[in-house]
């Protein structure tokens, strides 16, 4: 095995060729590679065949993963709502007061994902909840695919009866039996910067979730859109509007290689604070890091929480104009090649900080150990929930505390004191 700060060496050079080759044929994919040392990341689909029943491996002590076996329930778009609508509903039979509704119905606190159907199993529900306000827009995503596939807006139902129906019936059949689709309530309102839409890539590294034990990485980005947005109907066809992903945009007349049309997050905080105040972007930033818990919190019940695993989920969230965060959907494996000078840099350091976690001082991996680093060992992460420390805080308070306590200043001064950071996140 090898790290990033190449302070495990492989033994020998035969023996390094060997488990190189052995890697290729088996699907990692090569993250960095100098005289010293080699380090592969796995891919999703290589998990399958390292976890499957069938022709699956029994890992040693020494052997980590980048992967949750089932790492899917939260990374497939069907899957992560199908989990969240069963947490949401878990919560109300509890009578946590997490799970509080408004007179018209809605969750006051758990509306962070739009609304959602799975498609062809919700269509008539799709069909009811769509008749209630025809003039809306919808956006359609395969579930199993990436990078903006596949993607397309509707606002008619026209649109999608002419996609999914088969002439001689009246039922809905997708196009293909084995592909199966979302479609959700467009968010129509996004917070614009320059008149273009964007939305928040974050990184996020869950090392157990039996204790739920997860990181934020602070050196998330903002994706825009090269094409001013324009919520008319006459544009619903042109990606360059309404997708912020880069394998789509750099494909636009108008994006720039220089700067890859990302900000950094530390750069969207200056901008919020200057133009709506700090209170107000402080109040932003603990709601999506409150959304990300609770999505993980979500899945934690049905995740396999395999010893020899750690993940660090690309988290995708937009901001409406009325500074709401939802959450888009989870990438299992987020991108690590690098669009620009500072995107290499980042990811880089991600990587690196990654696994500094991962293999505290570069050591052999050990699964037994308890997954709890020491600070100076986190780099550019920092401690986004503690199951174990929040359980030994006392009662549950407030179920949605605007102190800032948890993260950001406040919380990493409470951390830099040796005191136990409060946390509402319960």
């Amino acid at each position: 095995s090898g790290t990033m700060a190449g302070k495990v060496k492989w033994v020998t050079d035969i023996e390094k060729s060997v488990l190189i080759n052995n890697f290729e044929k088996r699907g990692w994919i090569q993250v960095a590679e100098n005289e010293d040392w080699n380090f592969y990341w796995m891919s999703v689909q290589t998990i399958r065949n390292v976890f499957s029943v069938e022709t699956g491996y029994r890992l040693s002590d020494d052997q980590i993963v980048n992967h949750f076996p089932n790492h899917y329930e939260l990374t497939r778009k069907d899957l992560m709502v199908k989990n969240i609508k069963r947490y949401r509903k878990e919560l109300e039979k509890e009578g946590s007061p997490l799970a509080e509704k408004d007179e018209n119905g809605k969750y006051i606190y758990l509306d962070f994902v739009p609304v959602t159907f799975m498609l062809p199993a919700d269509y008539n529900l799709f069909v009811e909840e769509f008749r209630k306000n025809p003039s809306s827009t919808w956006i359609m995503k395969p579930c199993g695919k990436a990078q903006g596939k596949g993607i397309f807006l509707i606002n008619k139902l026209s649109q999608i009866k002419k996609w999914s129906r088969d002439s001689k019936t009246s039922s809905f059949v997708s196009q293909s039996s084995k592909e199966a689709y979302v479609i959700s309530l467009y968010i129509n309102n996004p917070l614009l910067i320059g008149g273009k839409k964007f939305d928040l890539r974050l990184y996020v590294l869950v090392s157990t979730y039996r204790p739920l034990r997860c990181y934020m990485y602070k050196l998330g980005f903002c994706r825009f859109c090269t094409v001013k947005y324009t919520p008319s109907t006459s544009e619903l066809d042109n990606m360059f509007v309404h997708l912020t992903n880069v394998a789509i945009q750099k494909h636009g007349d108008d994006y720039n290689h220089i700067h890859g049309g990302k900000w950094t997050v530390s750069n969207l905080r200056l901008y919020l604070e200057s133009t709506r105040g700090k209170e107000v972007t402080n109040k932003l930033f603990d709601e999506i890091h409150w959304i990300i818990v609770q999505s993980l919190k979500a899945v934690a019940p049905v995740m396999n929480n395999d010893k020899h695993c750690f993940e660090c989920y690309g988290y995708d969230i937009i901001i409406d104009d009325k500074l709401k965060p939802w959450l888009i959907e989870v990438n299992a494996s987020p991108s690590l090649t690098s669009s620009t000078a500072n995107d290499r840099i980042l990811k880089y350091n991600l990587i690196n900080d990654t696994l500094n976690i991962a293999v505290p001082n570069g050591e052999i991996p050990d699964c037994k150990w308890n997954k709890s680093p020491p600070k100076e060992v986190l780099g550019n992460y920092e401690v986004l929930y503690d199951e174990e420390m929040a359980q030994s805080d006392g009662p549950e308070r407030d179920p949605r505390g605007r102190s800032g306590q948890s993260t950001g200043a406040k919380g990493s001064r409470a951390r830099d004191l040796g005191k136990p950071v409060l946390t509402t996140w319960k």
